[in-house]
């Protein structure tokens, strides 16, 4: 079939009778450059769910791709239970979320099972709870975590009769997304899905979550937040948990509210250069002790705190250290666990503690599926406090604990960088930083890893290389996955990944360097950082 034949046969059977006409006309007008975006092939359902810009056609997220992507989610699920599913369903606030929540619990409803819908505009840890709350059989989060403001997602967890043990709650894997992403493909045309209200419930978690999040908070509150939700929903659950906790927050009032457009950040990214200045600016103004970022769906929490007169924002590495230490400084039991590209102070910071670590692939359906987890982060600023209430990464219970360790320390008359200090001295300087390349030709990513695999570099920063593991052949214990592993005789590492959501080749930098009882020596640990991250690029070329 033609572009134009494609697009027709679409459009009569899409539901949304904007997204009709608008793709009708095109086809009317032969306009085969406006439709070929559209009609690329029909969405990859994946680990990661779905993830596309909001717009018609096939290669686009609407009304249509939902109805049919979860009349396959629920065939799904009634042939591993054979029974009728309960399915948790929750949405962000970006554009068609609530639309999208509405027509999926339309469609769990009319094929038999229960939808569990929970308010709009609430933050995607809140729906992991859920399903572990009501025992679920799957939930569904409507949302795009922290792409750009043109993109929406549609993330599953599997819990209930599907998924048990160390996998309930989790996000689905392999192979559940291949059998996932064939009953998508055997769904009918979105108009022919029906659609029913008769078992569709509102629920509302909130107080039990709040209670649950209060729980984890150290005896420590004197402590002044300022607090962004980065035009995202994380805002009136966070502010409300963290104040009834008695610290005192300021929200960032140019971000406190959703606003699906993002407009004060050029990428609704807690990470990306520039996103904490508004933060910056309303801490400096209230003299507050610490700023806490969340992502727009509010399962990643970024930290900056004060030094020399100004802010510095953590790394995620940082903060996961100072994470883990605490939290096994309060008698924490079980497993600690972090992603292979994170840092290994995590694993010293378990050893010393008496417990368990495991260095996962990426992704926190990975990293929560660690057996007794006690605490898991990965760099990407996403950390998992509870997991046996929340098995994945959580931004409102880790600000908890970040709000609480930071008065503790106040207290005491330290700081975060005192803390990290300490751990240096304890443990060695463990430094973390990420080299990424964004490119618009894909291509350039599988150049880039060809030309690595054919010519990995002696050595790093002057270090003899004396590991070097393809983990795409298995040759890394942590699992099969795209990417190479090297490790110098000075302990240095480095991992080279393609992104698995975003067009970016990335390459996870760290170095360890003794310290003792001598000054810290972060300064030689960066420019170790810089001279590895040149000879890169100039392996790669890019």
């Amino acid at each position: 079939m033609t572009v134009l034949e494609v697009a027709r046969q679409w459009a009569e059977h899409d539901p949304s009778a904007a997204d009709r006409e608008y793709v009708l006309g095109l086809v009317e007008a032969g306009d085969t450059a406006a439709l070929e975006p559209l009609f690329q092939g029909p969405l990859s359902f994946g680990t990661a769910g779905l993830r596309a810009e909001v717009g018609p056609g096939e290669s686009r997220l609407n009304v249509a791709v939902i109805t049919r992507v979860t009349w396959g989610l629920v065939t799904w699920l009634r042939r591993q239970i054979d029974a009728d599913p309960v399915v948790v369903i929750g949405c962000d606030a970006r554009h068609g979320s609530a639309e999208f929540q509405k027509a999926a619990a339309g469609v769990v409803s009319a094929l038999g099972g229960r939808a569990l819908v929970l308010p709009a505009q609430n933050p995607t840890p809140l729906t992991a709870f859920s399903v572990k709350k009501y025992g679920a059989d799957a939930g569904i989060m409507v949302t795009a975590s922290h792409n750009p403001p043109a993109d929406n997602g549609y993330k599953v967890y599997l819990g209930g009769r599907v998924a048990t043990g160390a996998a309930e709650g989790v996000q689905l894997v392999s192979p559940a997304d291949a059998e996932i992403a064939a009953c998508f493909a055997e769904a009918p045309f979105a108009d022919e899905i029906e659609l029913s209200t008769t078992g569709i419930e509102q629920v509302d978690p909130r107080a039990d979550y709040n209670a649950r999040a209060a729980e984890l908070a150290g005896p420590d509150r004197s402590l002044t937040v300022a607090l962004t939700a980065m035009h995202g929903v994380g805002g009136a659950l966070g502010s409300s948990i963290l104040s009834s906790l008695g610290f005192t927050v300021s929200m960032v009032p140019e971000q406190a509210e959703p606003d699906p457009d993002f407009p004060t950040v050029s990428f609704p990214n807690p990470e990306e250069k520039g996103a904490l200045d508004l933060a910056k600016a309303h801490a400096t103004s209230i003299n507050a002790d610490i700023i806490i970022a969340y992502d727009p769906d509010a399962d990643r929490c970024a930290v900056a705190a004060p030094i020399d007169g100004g802010w510095q924002q953590l790394s995620g590495d940082e903060l996961g250290a100072l994470l883990g230490s605490y939290i096994a400084s309060r008698g924490a039991t079980g497993s600690f666990a972090n992603s292979i590209v994170s840092s290994r102070l995590l694993s010293q910071i378990a050893a010393a503690h008496g417990l368990a670590h495991s260095a996962t692939l990426t992704g926190f359906k990975w990293i929560a599926r660690t057996p007794a987890l006690a605490f898991g982060y990965e760099e990407a600023i996403g950390y998992c406090c509870d997991p046996e209430f929340v098995a994945d990464k959580d931004g409102i219970t880790a600000s908890v604990l970040v709000a609480s360790m930071a008065a503790s320390l106040k207290a005491s008359g330290r700081t975060l960088w005192d803390e990290l200090d300490e751990l240096a001295r304890v443990h060695g300087l463990y430094m973390t930083a990420p080299l990424t390349f964004r490119v618009a030709d894909l291509s350039l990513i599988s150049s880039g890893m060809a030309a690595l695999r054919a010519h990995p570099p002696a050595s790093l920063a002057g270090s003899e290389v004396v590991e070097f593991l393809d983990m795409a052949k298995g040759e890394h214990p942590s699992g099969v996955t795209e990417g190479l592993y090297f490790r110098t005789a000075a302990n240095d590492r480095v991992i080279v990944r393609p992104s698995g959501t975003e067009p970016k080749l990335k390459c996870y930098l760290e170095v360890v360097l003794p310290v003792g009882e001598a000054e810290v020596p972060r300064a030689e640990a960066r420019t170790r950082l810089d001279r590895i991250a040149a000879e890169l690029k100039d392996v790669l070329g890019m």
